[in-house]
């Protein structure tokens, strides 16, 4: 039978990491996987979590089955935490399932998507997050991409306007909510209320893949456009990841929630979802879910928290204000005007693919093909090393004179 598989297709991310892996020369510098990093390198365990888990240990409750659902004062937490609390709110018309972190929310939502409309098209930003096309099409979906940066590298307002007037009623629209990955174009408030007036006119759905809030401009600025589309529009579907904002990367949380019009749809959609739960992996790990429940439900950790995801904004926000800085000391200030423009954990320099190969071979800096690089994982006394790399694969002079190792 395994003779019979064609040669899969590798995940391009995890290439670069394992090839970094076997890099030995000391000065590289690992920008692939969107995690964070502190000064040291070191991903940290954040505080809140730390102080969650020894409550956990201290109380040492019952490892038995939460059900299909998963945990389901975390489910709770996560409505109101992503739609804000208090009755006569869209979190009211909405029902969530835990879900092994934002990937597997995503993939919930799919089959969820596919079990209701089978033909369905979900449109998806082109550039993309490199999962999301993947765990579309493997669910079974249409995937049709829509532009997303105008000719300055900003988000491309009327663009993507026009496209999405393509849309047929009761397509899909996949957006993220903030911190756009790859590209770290955000829209402003205003084009998100001009897609949410896109959607209700068209009759599409908007599907926000939540994975970074609290990194960008604040937890409750990141939250914002998420919350204007569910008060607006009838369906809709969000993806929630706990993996970078509470630091539970291999823990695998998220959530998966519904809005829906009628309390009835919402019923339903829960039900399905538990069942597509139910025949992945039946239900979801429950330590990292007790963690955030934990942190959100006692007002001292919550606050904690909250004082924690600022510092790592700020230190992000700090790494881009620096390479710019140094960019432009370089004469580079066209592309320091664009990278200074984004938002959140990544950038996308403006390099073409044998551009970041050359910075790979030549410079031993890591990112990905697109471009795309973590800002969050680089120390600031590397920035002017990694400024320079940018500055010299940019040199027409140097790319004559360069020859690539094999």
């Amino acid at each position: 039978m395994l003779e019979l598989l064609p040669p899969p297709p590798t995940d391009p991310l995890w290439d670069l990491t394992y090839e970094f892996g076997s890099d030995d020369r000391p000065e590289r510098l690992n920008l692939v996987l969107g995690v964070y990093r502190d000064q040291t390198g070191t991903t940290p365990v954040m505080a809140a979590v730390r102080e969650a888990e020894i409550r956990l240990a201290e109380r040492s409750e019952s490892k038995e089955y939460r059900g299909l659902s998963g945990n389901a004062a975390f489910n709770r937490s996560l409505l109101d935490l992503v739609l804000g609390a208090g009755p006569g709110g869209p979190g009211d018309r909405a029902a969530a399932v835990q879900t092994v972190a934002g990937s597997g929310a995503l993939r919930l939502l799919a089959d969820l998507i596919w079990r209701t409309r089978p033909g369905t098209t979900v449109w998806v930003s082109d550039p993309a997050y490199v999962n999301h096309r993947p765990i579309l099409e493997a669910a079974g979906l249409k995937v049709r991409p829509y532009g997303w940066r105008d000719a300055e590298g900003g988000f491309d307002t009327a663009g993507v306007l026009r496209e999405l007037r393509e849309a047929r009623r009761d397509d899909v629209v996949l957006l993220q909510g903030c911190c756009h990955n790859p590209t770290g174009v955000d829209p402003l408030l205003e084009d998100w209320e001009a897609l949410a007036e896109s959607a209700v006119r068209g009759g599409w759905v908007p599907f926000v893949d939540l994975a970074y809030h609290g990194l960008g401009d604040g937890l409750e600025a990141d939250l914002l456009a998420t919350r204007m589309l569910a008060a607006r529009v009838p369906e809709m579907l969000i993806a929630v990841s706990c993996s970078k904002n509470f630091g539970l990367y291999s823990d695998r949380v998220g959530c998966a929630i519904v809005l829906g019009a009628t309390g009835r749809a919402v019923r339903h959609a829960e039900t399905a979802l538990q069942n597509a739960a139910r025949t992945l992996y039946s239900m979801p790990p429950e330590h990292g879910a007790a963690v955030v429940t934990t942190i959100l439900e006692d007002e001292g950790l919550r606050a904690a928290w909250r004082a924690e995801l600022d510092v790592m904004r700020d230190r992000i926000m700090a790494n881009r204000a620096d390479l710019t800085a140094h960019l432009s000391a370089l004469g580079r200030t066209e592309q320091a005007r664009s990278l200074a423009r984004q938002k959140g954990m990544f950038s996308m320099l403006p390099l073409t693919p044998h551009q970041m190969l050359r910075l790979r071979r030549q410079h031993a800096i890591y990112g990905t093909t697109s471009g795309r690089i973590n800002i969050a994982g680089i120390p600031a006394h590397r920035i002017p090393c990694l400024a320079r790399g940018i500055a010299a694969v940019l040199d027409p002079a140097d790319a004559r004179r360069s020859v690539l190792p094999a």
